[in-house]
């Protein structure tokens, strides 16, 4: 049984993966580098479950007993009597590579790791940990409590037994599963961000502006945000690592990361979590930047 969850990443991946677990009734560890992200963890689930009091989708009593439950580290020992450690850390190899590295040597011989990522290869993930089989992709869709899907992929060392519980798992915590093979992004970011790019290439092209693009994707195509909104909430950065992992993952033009989705990166225009993005968002209304 997986009783005890820890979730390594205070960021909202982490604190929305450790908000399910905690209402499903699992006690929870966040771990994170920065004591002060994880101040800043437990104040965004405690602010998301008034939310969901107040939409009675559950109880004050179920957010008062799921808080109780959230305990948080700033060390991985922390996570030594854990079923399952959940890593959603940034979208990067090499950052990934050196936690599953530090984490292996505190964890008990039966525990299993999951991978939060949204594109990288969960069997090469895997090769960096002591039990590849029993390691496996458990990517979650942004914002965690209110998302149901959860895509589950095996890495080619992954056994049974632990994709079976992982699976039971994503059903207790109210989420469907569904089941990729571990090729670059998956299914949903395979799908998804080679179309935001091909947005940003047509903003690039002078085909359209921001609102222009937007609008004509929520109206046209009835898709709640426009492609510009979805990627400043995603977060620009997180979009380009995607990207890159396709491009060169599948060695095919069509993924080539768009050249002003690049500037935007590097000017640190990342979205939403840095007010600003392909909007403004110093002001009462977003406003485009282009």
């Amino acid at each position: 049984m997986l009783n005890k969850i820890g979730v390594i990443g205070a960021g909202q991946m982490g604190s929305g993966i450790a908000h399910v677990c905690a209402l499903a009734e699992h006690d929870v560890v966040i771990v994170d580098i920065d004591a002060g992200a994880l101040e800043k963890s437990l104040s965004r689930i405690d602010g998301n479950m008034d939310r969901q009091v107040k939409r009675t989708l559950i109880a004050e009593e179920d957010k008062v007993e799921a808080l109780a439950r959230i305990a948080t580290a700033t060390g991985l020992d922390a996570l030594s009597d854990c079923d399952l450690v959940i890593e959603a850390a940034t979208e990067d190899e090499a950052t990934k590579v050196k936690i599953y590295e530090a984490l292996c040597p505190h964890l008990k011989d039966t525990a299993l790791i999951a991978s939060n990522t949204s594109s990288i290869s969960i069997t090469r993930l895997a090769t960096s940990t002591d039990r590849p089989e029993k390691f496996m992709g458990m990517h979650f869709m942004n914002p965690v409590p209110m998302m149901k899907l959860v895509e589950l992929i095996r890495g080619l060392a992954t056994d049974d037994q632990t994709f079976t519980q992982v699976q039971e798992l994503t059903k207790k915590l109210g989420k469907t599963g569904t089941v990729s093979e571990d090729f670059p992004a998956f299914i949903v970011n395979r799908i998804l961000l080679p179309m935001i790019n091909e947005a940003v290439y047509t903003l690039y092209e002078g085909v359209g502006n921001v609102d222009s693009i937007d609008k004509s994707m929520k109206l046209g195509a009835n898709h709640p945000m426009g492609p510009f909104e979805l990627a400043d909430f995603i977060g620009l950065d997180t979009c380009l690592a995607v990207m890159q992992v396709l491009y060169e993952g599948l060695a095919d033009t069509k993924y080539r990361p768009c050249p002003l989705l690049v500037k935007y990166v590097e000017a640190g225009w990342l979205g939403r979590k840095t007010g600003r993005g392909f909007y403004d968002y110093s002001g009462d209304e977003p406003v485009p930047t282009r």
